[in-house]
């Protein structure tokens, strides 16, 4: 018997954190229905990277959706000896704007020519940094085809009405923003 859990009308990160709980429990067939795009893509995303098949069956204005433990679980990784970034603001530090602007693209810059970089988290007003026009978009895809995650809030994506702008990396939500910077060895916010 499927372990159920009814995700409708909860917000990031809730579907995914009742999600999880169902996948610590040991739970190897979950169904979780939830009513809108980012808990179906978290939840989606969630089930993939914990070992599980996942299908999504779309029924109205809802998403079920069935994870399937695989035969072959996933062992938990190491801490890795790399790091994540949390990029907080548009602007670099506190103070006059303009010099917040500058040395943003400083750090960007700067960062391309670093190696141990794995992911560069976007939350808040740092969201408005991957969506198109920003002024640092070339540094960004220059860190993405290097191999360098980059993952915006849907949450504050939506929050700013600018998810359809989104021009370089991908949707994340709290929970996974959460487990990548408590899983790398070292971290940095900005």
């Amino acid at each position: 018997m499927p372990y159920k859990i009814d995700a409708r009308g909860l917000n990031c990160p809730e579907p995914v954190i009742l999600t999880k709980k169902g996948i610590d429990l040991g739970e190897e067939h979950i169904e979780i229905v939830v009513d809108n795009l980012a808990a179906r893509e978290n939840v989606s995303k969630m089930g993939i990277s914990q070992g599980y098949e996942v299908n999504v069956e779309e029924k109205g204005e809802e998403f079920h959706i069935t994870l399937l433990k695989k035969a072959a679980s996933r062992v938990a990784a190491e801490p890795s000896q790399e790091v994540s970034i949390l990029v907080k603001s548009d602007l670099f530090g506190n103070g006059d704007v303009e010099l917040g602007q500058t040395l943003m693209k400083s750090f960007l810059y700067t960062l391309n020519e670093t190696a141990g970089v794995k992911y560069v988290v976007f939350m808040n007003r740092g969201v408005l940094l991957t969506i198109a026009g920003s002024p640092v978009l070339d540094h960004l895809e220059a860190l993405e085809e290097k191999g360098v995650s980059v993952l915006s809030c849907g949450t504050c994506l939506d929050y700013y009405q600018v998810r359809d702008q989104l021009a370089v990396g991908a949707v994340t939500n709290m929970y996974s923003a959460l487990e990548i910077l408590t899983s790398t060895a070292r971290n940095l916010t900005i």
